[in-house]
């Protein structure tokens, strides 16, 4: 026959033994480092084995209380693991564009010793989108979440990683080609639905967009071919929306876009000098026109805080920023555009250079070089407008990547102009959101610059 225990033969046993405890009236038993049982739950009736571990037997008549709260403090645990689990989180930053904007959302990253993974962005005159990604806790994501909210130009921050998301991205890479290797290298990029932008004898460019896990694919099987370069844009994502459910209009208008444009210089060589004897500058001209910079860094904490801290304590106003992984390991390759003179950028390389996690700066304003950009789009549809943007979509070649009852998303790929031009298009229909990288680019191989060939000035 079983033993009773009342409380009162416990007190002594919790005197002499510290695995015996009373919380606020009730008996508990410690059982190992994390477990503590509760004599008085009828649970145990079914369950012996914990009794007995514990050296303790006890009847069904004295033993009274409910099984509930067992499943809570069990359940518990749960939450608290998850949360500190280091994971992958993409952050959607929607600010008010204005000058040291990117350093004060760098810093907040930097301070806290998380390394930007990637950062998309496209800035306009008056607001910008931010897509970055950092792997972190959600504890400290979260602390992470409301130092963003605090700051003056920040109109709302989310976390896209528990949420149905359109995720997208673009690389350009240059390959080495070997005769021999060329039928492979085509073979594989009709697979992964790729697009070559330049070829010379030796090197062969391309282009490939899609979601990270394609593109880590891509890289994969080109290594073997030999990647001479890679520039990347961060990821960029939009929530897909649901059935049913109101999609937010952030009122993003093309026009608000930077339009400082200047007459189209000489054809340069691939030094940076003028061919032909020509003058480095047009006459007339003080030089005054966009700069896109290729910055090789290294992948740690803080640099691109470092970084962008150079152009904002030089009053440098970043019109478009891109950051992603390089061809090596352990670097990363920021592509920037920033306005300025010649002598100017010039001095700004020069403080570049300084910094020890700035291997390498080229300015590649003044020879041939492929540059592109990638935007997703979502579109507010009826039943009449939607034939109508599908149309418009062909024409572009854009994608569609998204659709529900009230809207559908877009990816397109390409220039400058061609991301305006279309996004002018379908300003009436009503744009819900709007998610552009910034521009990358390559130097092309082929010294063939198609920017002269157009007939019309490029914008800043």
């Amino acid at each position: 026959m079983a033993t009773a225990f009342t409380r009162s033969h416990f007190s002594p046993l919790a005197a002499k033994n510290p695995s015996f405890s009373r919380i606020s009236g009730e008996t508990r038993v410690k059982v190992g480092a994390f477990r503590t049982l509760d004599l008085t739950r009828p649970s145990l009736i079914s369950r012996p084995k914990y009794c007995r571990a514990a050296g303790v037997h006890a009847s069904s008549a004295e033993i009274q209380s409910s099984s509930e709260s067992e499943a809570v403090a069990l359940g518990e645990l749960v939450p608290l693991r998850s949360r500190n689990r280091v994971r992958r989180h993409t952050i959607s930053v929607f600010v008010g564009d204005e000058s040291g904007i990117i350093n004060r959302i760098a810093g907040v990253f930097a301070r806290r010793g998380y390394n930007i993974e990637s950062l998309a962005v496209g800035l306009n005159k008056d607001r910008a989108l931010f897509t970055i990604v950092v792997s972190g806790t959600e504890k400290v994501l979260q602390q992470v979440v409301e130092q963003l909210n605090k700051l003056v130009s920040v109109l709302k921050v989310d976390d896209l990683s528990r949420e149905p998301q359109v995720e997208r991205e673009l690389m350009l890479v240059k390959l080495n080609v070997d005769p021999d290797k060329h039928q492979e290298i085509m073979g594989l990029v009709d697979i992964f639905r790729s697009k070559v932008v330049d070829i010379s004898e030796d090197s062969l460019t391309i282009e490939v967009t899609g979601d990270p896990g394609k593109l880590a694919a891509v890289e994969r099987n080109l290594r073997k071919f030999g990647i001479k370069e890679i520039a990347r844009t961060g990821k960029i994502a939009l929530r897909r929306e649901r059935m049913g459910e109101k999609a937010p209009f952030w009122r993003f208008s093309a026009a608000t876009y930077p339009d400082l444009e200047v007459p189209i210089s000489p054809p340069f060589g691939a030094n940076g000098r003028a061919v032909n004897g020509q003058s480095e500058l047009p006459s007339g001209s003080n030089g005054f026109c966009s700069h896109t910079l290729s910055i090789l860094v290294s992948d740690a904490a803080g640099v691109l805080n470092i970084v962008t801290g150079v152009f904002s304590r030089r009053g440098y106003n970043i019109q478009s920023l891109a950051v992603g992984p390089a061809e090596k390991e352990g670097l990363s390759r920021i592509t920037t555009v920033v306005p300025g003179t010649n002598e100017s950028i010039g001095k700004l390389i020069q403080q570049l250079y300084k910094l020890i996690d700035v291997h390498e700066v080229w300015d590649l304003t003044h020879m041939p070089f492929a540059e592109r950009e990638m935007m997703l789009i979502k579109v507010a549809i009826n039943t009449a407008a939607r034939r109508d943007i599908l149309d418009i979509a062909d024409i572009f070649r854009a994608k569609v990547v998204d659709v529900s009852d009230h809207t559908i998303t877009l990816q397109l790929a390409g220039d400058f102009y061609k991301i305006v031009a279309l996004q002018r298009l379908l300003e009436p229909y009503g744009i819900c959101e709007v998610a552009r990288t910034g521009r990358v680019a390559l130097a092309r191989e082929s010294r063939v610059d198609s920017k002269y060939l157009r007939g019309y000035p490029l914008p800043l």
